[in-house]
């Protein structure tokens, strides 16, 4: 049975995640980067982690880890609307909780509710709202910002549940794999870089961003993260509709190969809202085919 392996102990949303790819043995993983070595290391068929939060942005632990040893790619996503429980241990009231724990995200979503309902709690950071859970259960913390699955896995009780201070709000997932064939163009693609370019080159950004846009290919997301002990030198993430199958992302690709320090392909994949990936005007495969065998003839005197 192919295997899924998972951030965080049993009742998380990185869990809720990984079960809508399918039927598979799920395997719960402590931390993002343990989730990625086990793919690495073929423990894992696949990985399902975090990457992004309409609130709370970026999931760097997840960013930090795919640039980091051999390369993973993401071969799907899926967006999960948020909405958490606060669970306690029973007889817990308002006045007993001194402190709430979750993944950093997980506070951060919650911290308008927490500071009308809980105004004396401390909030306390741990590795997953799961493992929060556990932790209150344990007698570690008073209350947990827990996906509302978490409460199957623990004796706790719901004392509020549906929380959100943005009641739209979603996370991304990714579903990641060893590189292999990719999954085929679905018309609504996304293709994932993390783009090291030259940092002490002026305007070095806005040419690497101009080789998609002279392509007419559109960027959903750029998120940069700082190169481990090079102080003022960042790794670009992008995100760009498209699949590096098509013409002018597979030339966009090629281009930035030859311009930046580094290129790492991060995935092409559909994308969770099925929105359309179509190319610009005069940028589609027809095209580029239209315009080498003009050149063509050209070198050849026809």
């Amino acid at each position: 049975m192919t295997r899924i392996a998972y951030f965080g102990p049993q009742g998380t949303f990185t869990e809720q995640a990984a079960r809508t790819f399918g039927e598979a043995e799920f395997i719960s993983v402590e931390t993002v980067p343990q989730v990625l070595a086990a793919v690495r290391a073929g423990e894992a068929d696949y990985g399902c982690v975090p990457v992004e939060n309409s609130v709370g942005g970026a999931v760097t632990a997840t960013m930090d880890a795919l640039a980091e040893d051999s390369p993973l790619i993401a071969i799907g996503e899926v967006i999960l609307p948020v909405r958490f429980s606060i669970l306690v241990r029973p007889g817990t009231q308002a006045e007993d909780i001194k402190t709430i724990a979750s993944f950093p995200h997980g506070l951060t979503q919650v911290r308008q509710w927490t500071a009308e309902n809980l105004p004396n709690a401390r909030e306390v950071v741990t590795t997953s709202t799961a493992a929060a859970a556990a932790q209150v259960y344990d007698g570690e913390y008073d209350a947990a910002v827990s996906a509302p699955v978490a409460a199957l896995h623990y004796p706790l009780e719901e004392f509020a549940t549906d929380v959100a201070d943005v009641r739209n709000a979603v996370t991304r997932f990714l579903l990641l794999s060893q590189p292999a064939a990719l999954p085929a163009p679905t018309g609504s693609d996304r293709t994932s870089l993390a783009v090291v370019i030259a940092h002490d080159e002026p305007g070095s950004l806005a040419s690497t961003l101009s080789e998609l846009a002279l392509r007419g290919i559109n960027l959903t997301r750029i998120e940069s993260r700082p190169l481990r002990g090079l102080y003022g030198e960042y790794r670009f993430y992008l995100d760009f509709d498209g699949h590096v199958a098509e013409q002018r992302v597979a030339d966009a690709l090629a281009a930035l190969h030859r311009s930046s320090r580094q290129v790492r392909f991060l995935g092409s994949y559909p994308k969770a809202d099925g929105s359309p990936s179509e190319p610009m005007p005069k940028n589609s495969d027809d095209d580029y085919a239209a315009a080498r065998a003009w050149v063509t003839r050209i070198q050849e005197g026809r």
